[in-house]
């Protein structure tokens, strides 16, 4: 696994030799040391390809990938996406293109917007350029169904209100319209798959609050008690992540452009269910503003275009969960106290009005 550092170009360093003739069949997974990037480049190593990966490591991490680090298919770039010239190189002979990068997290989103622009939207654009330059055969987009905020139909379909909440979903909805427009007008070949509750092995861990099972994972490690907003009534459509990254495989291997598509579950679960799942104790905290009491894809769109099935059942994949909590030993521990003062924002802005 040939290692570059293009943020740092003296400490560049390198495993192997890399072998692109290995393989025919190249691909770039951008913020691929990330969680479902990490995954993304398990199943296409899997299947044979060369794998080019670009990350700036902020939320990514090396260890995602060091069950690849003597594999000479392997190649990865630390390097952030908006910085200008830092996909120099990346995408020669590369046929398919996966764009996972992007900062995620709603409070950091309200406390910092232009961060998230520039990383979700100008860095959007900057591998849009550089796949059309190059010719691409396929470009994946990963966006996400916060764009649809609090919806008015479940299961919600791709053709509901875009209703973004806070400037994480905003920003990731402004990549994907880049997206269907680079495909619309220089024809592009591009999809945009919309993600639901993505969970799985690798989840963030980062020191920001936010995914779920993250959380509880951590606190059942500690002995704490799970946190659950409100009830625990409100439900979401947790979508185990090797199911979406085989989405985007069957995605890559269409032809279709210029159209998005739900991924998720095809049920909707409540987060007492989980907690049940899970085994442990609980306390209850504020139900927060902006936030659905369900999340529930509507995926007959890509069932009947790609013929695309979810595999993994809510409990198979909380087993696997449970099979590798080691990785959540170093995560934060959250209480109802470190939670309330890490949300006050997302209180004082979302809670804006409402009672």
């Amino acid at each position: 696994m040939p290692i570059t550092n293009r943020c740092s170009p003296s400490t560049a360093f390198a495993f192997n030799q890399t072998q692109d003739s290995l393989s025919q069949h190249k691909s770039l997974v951008i913020g691929g040391a990330g969680f479902i990037g990490s995954h993304m480049v398990d199943r296409l190593i899997a299947d044979g390809h060369a794998v080019v990966v670009v990350d700036n490591m902020v939320t990514g991490r090396p260890d995602n990938l060091v069950q690849h680090r003597s594999n000479p298919r392997l190649t990865v770039h630390v390097a952030d996406i908006a910085d200008a010239g830092a996909l120099d190189g990346t995408m020669e002979g590369v046929k398919w293109v996966f764009h996972f990068a992007a900062l995620a997290d709603i409070v950091p989103s309200i406390r910092q917007p232009l961060d998230y622009f520039r990383a979700n939207v100008d860095g959007t654009m900057a591998v849009l350029e550089a796949a059309r330059a190059h010719r691409v055969e396929r470009f994946l987009y990963a966006a996400s169904s916060s764009c649809y905020g609090i919806p008015d139909v479940y299961p919600t379909p791709e053709t509901a209100a875009i209703q973004p909440q806070y400037p994480y979903a905003l920003t990731k909805r402004l990549g994907e319209e880049l997206v269907l427009h680079w495909a619309q007008l220089y024809g592009l070949p591009a999809l945009s798959l919309r993600l639901f509750n993505v969970y799985g092995p690798r989840h963030r861990t980062s020191g920001s609050y936010g995914a779920m099972f993250g959380v509880f994972l951590a606190q059942k490690l500690a002995g704490k008690p799970y946190t659950i907003v409100g009830d625990g009534t409100q439900t979401r459509d947790f979508t185990y992540v090797t199911d979406v990254t085989g989405a985007f495989v069957a995605a890559a291997a269409s032809a279709l452009t210029g159209e998005i598509m739900n991924v998720g579950s095809d049920g909707t679960y409540s987060v007492n269910r989980i907690v049940e799942l899970l085994g442990g104790q609980s306390v209850y905290i504020p139900k927060r503003p902006g936030e659905p009491d369900c999340t529930w894809a509507d995926i007959s769109r890509i069932k009947q275009r790609l013929g695309w099935r979810p595999r993994v059942s809510l409990e198979e994949g909380i087993g696997r969960l449970l099979e590798n909590i080691d990785l959540w030993r170093d995560a934060p521990i959250w209480t109802p106290e470190s939670i309330a003062a890490a949300t006050a924002d997302w209180f004082k802005y979302l809670g804006r009005g409402k009672n």
